[in-house]
């Protein structure tokens, strides 16, 4: 949904705890429709247990700290960084060339799609990848490679430098017109450039008991995560009680990212977000909050917001989801697929 720079990672509606949860996401819903934001590798579905899949999962799970990629040992002459989306995307082909003429690494990518074979070719453009057309606008733009914080920072510790960063970056004209993740990327990894082409591959699935619609290439995860969270629920009844409180899980839906005009990694099918039957008093979502007290509403109390239970968090991440609970501007019920920030997180000492 929103993500942010290195530096700041990534409805008009009544307060949470006043409205059924039905009726508070739907506003949520068709607010953000109206204002107009790690895959699976792409793979045979024989491949799931294959051994560049089984080397992802263990990067992330951390029994494989190495960070290299296996299948590629002239890593020093790749731009640094190359290495994380080689390790997040297995089967898909990575060529990088030096262009001396545009000083930038040319990056070719070979994405397997069933049973052809489907060419994009970017411009590294300091771990953009942008086409050679937009490499004008690389000031636009995003890294997509940012520091996913590994700990949930206490509001309370934000200094005040902090706040005034979170307000400006947090404002409806800078989320329309400042920079932002590109999304040229997951355009040909996932074929979602558009409606039509992403819709080709938005398939119905169940997770935890509830029907929703992702992208195909992330169902595997979905239910390696669902089978996660089940036998953690015999153990933990944190884990349970989120089970069993869970209300509605949503998946693919085409819009932007609210006050932007870039997509929604829900538009991709890559975004699930989990609504809970009820949630009290607590604040689910940061604009929610804001409507109510726009100043200081990046200083709500971890305590007063509703967030899944640490060991839902740790099997989303540990399968490459990362969590919008840890940006600034904060998405508690949102999980978005990114493996390459989960290895890039864990790659650091």
């Amino acid at each position: 949904m929103k993500t942010a720079s290195d530096t700041l990672a990534s409805t008009m509606c009544k307060p949470p705890g006043t409205m059924k949860p039905f009726a508070a996401y739907f506003i949520f819903i068709l607010v953000a429709s109206m204002s107009r934001l790690y895959s699976m590798p792409v793979f045979d579905k024989t491949d799931i247990n294959g051994q560049k899949t089984q080397a992802l999962q263990e990067k992330l799970s951390g029994q494989n700290k190495a960070t290299l990629s296996s299948h590629n040992k002239k890593t020093q002459s790749l731009p640094d960084g190359l290495e994380i989306f080689m390790d997040a995307y297995p089967d898909i082909s990575f060529t990088a060339e030096y262009d001396d003429d545009l000083s930038d690494w040319k990056i070719t990518l070979k994405i397997p799609e069933n049973q052809t074979m489907s060419t994009a070719e970017f411009y590294w453009a300091d771990g953009s990848f942008l086409p050679r057309e937009h490499l004008g606008d690389k000031q636009k733009h995003w890294t997509l490679l940012y520091n996913y914080a590994k700990e949930l920072k206490d509001p309370s510790t934000y200094t005040q430098e902090e706040i005034e960063r979170i307000r400006l970056f947090s404002s409806a004209d800078n989320r329309q017109n400042g920079s932002g993740t590109p999304q040229y990327f997951f355009d040909a990894v996932y074929d979602c450039k558009t409606r039509g082409a992403v819709e080709r591959h938005i398939k119905k699935t169940s997770f935890l008991g509830k029907i929703l619609n992702v992208h195909e290439k992330i169902i595997p995860v979905l239910k390696k995560i669902e089978s996660e969270i089940n036998e953690a629920s015999q153990t933990d009844n944190a884990v349970q009680a989120f089970i069993d409180d869970l209300y509605q899980a949503d998946g693919y839906l085409w819009r932007n990212i609210r006050d932007s005009n870039r997509k929604s990694f829900h538009a991709m099918g890559l975004a699930v977000d989990v609504l809970p039957k009820r949630w009290g008093h607590k604040i689910i979502y940061w604009n929610w909050q804001a409507q109510h007290d726009p100043q200081n509403w990046m200083l709500t109390p971890l305590s007063e917001r509703w967030m899944p239970p640490d060991g839902v968090i740790k099997i989303f991440e540990d399968n490459g989801f990362i969590w919008g609970g840890k940006w600034p501007i904060w998405d508690n019920m949102h999980f978005e697929y990114r493996p390459e920030l989960i290895l890039y997180q864990r790659s650091k000492k």
